[in-house]
């Protein structure tokens, strides 16, 4: 599958850091009945990822709760403890932005936006996206043609095109 305008998002588990430490996320009941934005991207603490991407939704924030936005979620094929602590440096998680990981990559393959880049040592990573998800369908996307660009899935960008 690859993931399009008026797909309904893949069954699918992520992990995030609990007060009792790792637990998972079930994606199905966490997007039903609600309107969310997730982004996905390469990894944390990478370069645009770290300066560009992330820093977009946090400036946007306000922008997408004024749209009915209820949640923005940040995934990344890492554990949940490095997402953890990224969203803390980052700033993220004071910005309420929720880091989930994929860190098997199920999630990332199954919209078939994965890639691998042996260079930079990157292998089943996330392409740089985002999308808007309404009651589980996915109703705005977008997708970067470089994982080393965030013009399109930023957060500003996502915005102006709710």
């Amino acid at each position: 599958m690859t993931v399009a305008k008026g797909s309904t998002l893949p069954d699918a588990t992520l992990m995030r850091m609990g007060a009792d430490g790792p637990e998972e996320v079930a994606l199905g009941p966490l997007v039903k009945g609600r309107k969310v934005v997730i982004f996905g991207l390469p990894g944390a603490y990478t370069g645009v990822c770290s300066t560009a991407h992330v820093p977009s939704f946090m400036r946007a924030q306000a922008a997408l709760a004024a749209k009915g936005v209820e949640e923005v979620i940040c995934v990344s094929v890492n554990d949940p403890f490095v997402m953890k602590a990224w969203g803390e440096a980052t700033g993220a998680a004071d910005a309420g932005i929720t880091m989930l990981a994929d860190p098997g990559a199920g999630f990332i393959k199954a919209l078939g936006l994965d890639f691998t880049a042996p260079p930079a040592g990157l292998y089943d990573r996330s392409q740089r996206f985002s999308m808007l998800v309404e009651d589980g369908e996915v109703t705005v996307l977008n997708i970067e043609d470089s994982p080393g660009v965030c013009d399109r899935s930023g957060g500003e960008a996502l915005a102006e095109q709710m």
